[in-house]
């Protein structure tokens, strides 16, 4: 895999900035950017320069330590309550993807732990590298059991963007295509391209051609047809959240290739790490939808305005997935079916149970 695929989002080399490839700027310019202020952290992640519900937690850890660097603080509880507005101000950088504040509230409770500022310094340096550390692990754990759903020669189709840029190294929906691929397996993958803001043309395109997988571009409304000549075996797809009872929100258009799914008897998975998962959401109808510019519907992409300015446009960036429609829930610990109620708290057993095997030994 391409280095830039999997450096994307990192620490300076002196550990007192954010790297990040900028999105935006794919697939025509490889461009790293330098993060060094909140308001520089914050447009990144609202303006989509680092985006999917991995990448987004990485980067929001990494920025909350550099931040911690630049607070003066006269005591460790002044020190806290500064951070904790730095915390509160990225996390309102996009309100859907629950990775943002699972990472956030994971570095606080982290720095909360400590008695000094010097010993929270150092344990939130600790702990971003962590959770960089274990989205890898937790990514290549994914590809191996989404790996097992597919088998050599099959034509998936995809939506939005759940590869290593979205996340680290494999990606989620992505991961077992790559998987595969380095294991000599070989895969047809339909990418749509995902209206407004093109993630499935920009990146998705872009992370598997040059990684030589074999993929074709479609527009979003090409999935039927794609479905119907029966060149589609399983769709994979990412997820930005998924409440309790299975309902999962992702990219907008995706609760539409579900359906089509359903429709046509093709399985659709949904590939994501426990952390997307919010068992505080009993269902769907739970989960905020962030609401985005309209003019990303009626500009950005285009010379000029594809729209007259007075036409009112609806731009919500992302939709709800009802549990009924997914085959299965990839997750790091394994597959979850339905139904989830049941299948998404096992897995939370299953990851409290190696979590505390892991702590026992670290003893």
């Amino acid at each position: 895999m391409p280095d830039y695929l999997s450096d994307h989002v990192h620490l300076s080399d002196d550990g007192t900035a954010v790297v990040i490839l900028d999105q935006t700027c794919l697939p025509n310019r490889t461009i790293y950017r330098t993060l060094r202020t909140a308001k520089e952290m914050f447009d990144a992640i609202h303006t989509l320069q680092v985006r999917g519900a991995p990448a987004i937690g990485i980067c929001a850890a990494y920025d909350l330590y550099v931040l911690a660097q630049q607070i003066s603080a006269r005591s460790a509880e002044d020190f806290l309550r500064q951070l904790q507005g730095q915390a509160d101000d990225l996390c309102a950088s996009r309100p859907t993807a629950v990775n943002l504040s699972w990472a956030l509230a994971r570095m606080m409770q982290t720095a909360a732990a400590h008695d000094t500022v010097p010993e929270m310094l150092s344990a939130l340096h600790r702990e971003c590298l962590a959770i960089h550390r274990e989205d890898i692990a937790m990514c290549r754990a994914i590809a191996e059991h989404g790996l097992s759903l597919i088998r050599d020669g099959d034509g998936i189709l995809t939506h939005c963007n759940a590869g290593p840029l979205a996340t680290s190294r494999y990606g989620t929906a992505l991961g077992p295509l790559f998987l595969g691929h380095e294991r000599g397996m070989h895969f047809h993958v339909y990418a749509d391209e995902t209206r407004p803001l093109l993630q499935g043309a920009r990146l998705t395109s872009y992370e598997l051609s040059r990684s030589g997988i074999d993929v074709t571009l479609i527009c979003d409304n090409m999935a039927s047809l794609v479905m119907k000549n029966g060149w589609i075996q399983a769709c994979f797809v990412g997820c930005d959240r998924v409440a309790a009872n299975g309902d999962t929100a992702n990219k907008i258009g995706t609760s539409g290739v579900a359906i089509l799914a359903a429709h046509y008897r093709i399985p659709f998975y949904v590939l994501g790490p426990t952390s997307t998962i919010d068992l505080s959401c009993s269902t769907g109808a739970d989960i905020p939808i962030e609401l985005r510019d309209p003019s990303e519907i009626k500009e950005k992409f285009y010379t000029e305005p594809m729209a007259l300015p007075e036409v009112k446009c609806y731009n919500p960036a992302f939709d709800v997935t009802d549990h009924s429609l997914i085959s299965g829930i990839v997750t790091e610990y394994g597959i979850c079916r339905a139904p989830y109620t049941e299948s998404l708290r096992a897995v939370f057993e299953k990851k409290r149970a190696a979590q505390s095997l892991s702590d026992e030994g670290r003893k």
